[in-house]
């Protein structure tokens, strides 16, 4: 295993765990869309399934080819039997176009396209490909893909109720490395010093660029705004008006940005769960980013910083795990629903996992190497009020052991996300 400050070698692609996904999909499907943030590796495994499967690569970040695509989309595609479009939320129109195309051929396998928005959740597409598409996310890496390891079952375990009793080496010092480090291929191709200048210049290039495609009204100053102030808020309950008051605009206009940052796999409004066994349940979302280390980067965060404000990392590894809680859960294509729990007498978990009719698991997060008793709290109050839907509850803390506490609740090490 590599040092986790250690940067990652391009010219060697890490294996991306959704490729024996999408391939199922090519199977069967007549278009299958890779989606996810800049910058996540979807232009790279793309490349690599076109030049394995023999299919034309089209990418609209090339301006002569999206201008084609954006004059005469019937003509852009006209012979095109099988072919990979990177980056269609360019040129939106294309999907008018694929859908004619593969409603007159319908053999699976005929386009791979790839974009940086969720093309189909929202109004960034002008029509629909249901029931011709199938969606698959590409978040940036995982821990365990990053270190080139067998995926992790962690959520598996925990659905299952029972955890694998083992012992596995703690983050220790490794693990603000991690944190910082997040999962964009590109900074981590650099350096530890070198990954925020990266990550602030996405930052830039996305307010910049990425939002204007499919958003040309709102002003690249006012989304930077944006970014920096929601870093800010990352982890807690959001507060749009607070929130709307800092940048200068309403609750109603942050709701809308919020939207799109999510349409841009940026951001997440993690939604509050609920159910009639507990009651005086917080309804308010909290929200996070899709990757710490660009959160890391937004909040001028550093190893230095860190290690004079421990408190400062608390948010920042709920990040991480919530990151790599959505990576594990998208690679094995189950549904599962990632909300969180908090109650108006303080008692909470930080994420609460639905997967089936009834089942619910529960993560909470904590930096500590010891696992205390008051750290199940919110665990314990959610197993009891459930009953037999409550399947497992797990702390994950910076340890080397699985401990199970008491009925259906484990303590686990962070590491068990990747390893």
């Amino acid at each position: 295993m590599m040092p986790a400050d250690t940067t990652i070698n391009l010219a060697s692609p890490v294996p991306r765990y959704a490729e024996a996904r999408i391939r199922l999909a090519l199977a069967d499907t007549r278009v299958v869309a890779i989606v996810g943030p800049r910058q996540s590796g979807k232009t790279t495994l793309a490349r690599k399934l076109a030049r394995e499967d023999r299919r034309d690569f089209l990418t609209l970040d090339d301006e002569q080819t999206r201008a084609f695509a954006l004059s005469d989309p019937t003509g852009f595609l006209r012979g095109k039997e099988r072919a990979a479009i990177d980056e269609i939320q360019r040129a939106p129109n294309l999907i008018l176009a694929i859908k004619k195309s593969v409603d007159e051929d319908p053999r699976p396998g005929r386009f791979l396209i790839t974009g940086s928005a969720d093309l189909f959740g929202g109004a960034i597409a002008p029509d629909s490909l249901a029931g011709r598409v199938e969606t698959i996310a590409l978040l940036p890496l995982s821990q365990a893909e990053i270190w080139r390891a067998p995926p992790s079952r962690l959520v598996e375990d925990l659905f299952a109720g029972a955890l694998c009793d083992r012992v596995l080496p703690t983050a220790g010092p490794d693990l603000v490395q991690r944190v910082l480090g997040g999962g964009f291929p590109e900074a981590l191709a650099r350096p530890p010093r070198r990954r925020r200048d990266w990550l602030l210049a996405y930052a830039q290039s996305l307010a910049e660029r990425d939002v204007s495609d499919i958003a040309p009204f709102i002003k690249p100053g006012q989304m930077r705004s944006l970014l920096d102030h929601a870093a800010v808020s990352a982890g807690q309950l959001l507060n749009m008006t607070d929130l709307g008051g800092r940048i200068g605009v309403d609750a109603k206009t942050i709701d809308r940005w919020m939207a799109l940052l999510e349409k841009l796999f940026i951001v997440s409004r993690v939604r509050p769960w609920h159910c009639n066994e507990l009651k005086r349940l917080i309804k308010t979302p909290k929200l996070q980013f899709i990757d710490s280390g660009l959160l890391a980067a937004l909040r001028g965060q550093d190893d230095r910083s860190l290690s004079r404000d421990r408190q400062a990392f608390g948010a920042l590894l709920e990040c991480f795990v919530y990151s790599e809680l959505r990576k594990v859960t998208a690679r094995t294509g189950d549904w599962t629903l990632i909300s969180h729990y908090r109650d108006k007498d303080q008692a909470e978990v930080d994420f609460v996992l639905e997967n089936g009719p009834g089942r619910v698991a529960g993560v909470e997060v904590k930096a500590s190497a010891t696992a205390r008793p008051d750290d199940f709290a919110g665990l314990k109050r959610m197993r009891d009020a459930l009953g037999a839907r409550f399947v497992a509850g797990v702390l994950l803390y910076d340890g080397e052991q699985f401990l199970q506490i008491s009925d259906r609740l484990w303590a686990a090490p962070l590491s068990a996300l990747w390893s």
